[in-house]
């Protein structure tokens, strides 16, 4: 009994201490075959990673999928990874590849898009509910109107809080690049969200 104890123990200080790695070192693990660095690194970056993909391709069944097409990569390819960037902006870039591939493939098809509704404090009255949810409905209609490229920058600034040199690694454009889109997405967002009647967000 006291082995097995032991063993659950050990088992514990082994869990805490991988997530207490950087994703460096857990890569290099990986790249070994450590499945409980694998197993760490997914839970550390894969709802960013889901969100990310279901911004590009607007469907939840795709999105999941394609997470686990990225994280299956990472398993296959830890080991090619060379330390340039960041390693959340690596897994990013590999996202935006299976993306855009899946875009490609389903070009001619019609596309749902999935409405993720905020979550209403449960202080909110429900005007004040249905005003937020119009609000953010009112956002999403019109970041949906921006070209591809600038609707890829809002999400990777502002929904991912990725800095210039990050998104420029990601979408493979320079930094210049980068920000000159960001500030015609800015400048056509608020117009967009004048428009609308919704002046706060467009400041």
């Amino acid at each position: 009994m006291q082995n097995v104890i032991a063993l659950n123990d050990a088992g514990r200080l082994g869990i805490l201490a991988a997530r207490a790695t950087s994703d460096e070192t857990l890569l290099a693990n990986i790249a070994d075959g450590d499945r409980t660095a694998m197993h760490t690194l997914y839970a550390r970056h894969n709802v960013r990673v889901y969100r990310f993909i279901l911004r590009m391709v607007r469907d939840a069944a795709t999105a999941e999928d394609l997470v686990s097409q990225v994280f299956l990569d990472v398993w296959r390819t830890a080991r090619q990874f060379e330390g340039r960037a960041q390693v959340s902006t690596w897994l990013l870039s590999i996202a935006r590849f299976k993306a855009l591939t899946a875009l490609r493939q389903r070009q001619h098809e019609d596309i749902d898009q999935d409405d993720v509704l905020e979550i209403a404090d449960d202080s909110d009255s429900p005007e004040t509910a249905l005003d937020r949810s119009r609000t953010s409905d009112i956002l999403r209609a019109c970041i949906d109107k921006l070209s591809p490229a600038h609707r890829q920058i809002i999400n990777l600034v502002y929904y991912h809080e990725m800095s210039v040199e990050e998104v420029g690694r990601i979408v493979g454009i320079p930094q210049s690049t980068v920000k000159t889109r960001m500030f015609y997405a800015r400048k056509q967002l608020a117009e967009l969200l004048k428009r609308h009647g919704v002046e706060s967000l467009a400041a």
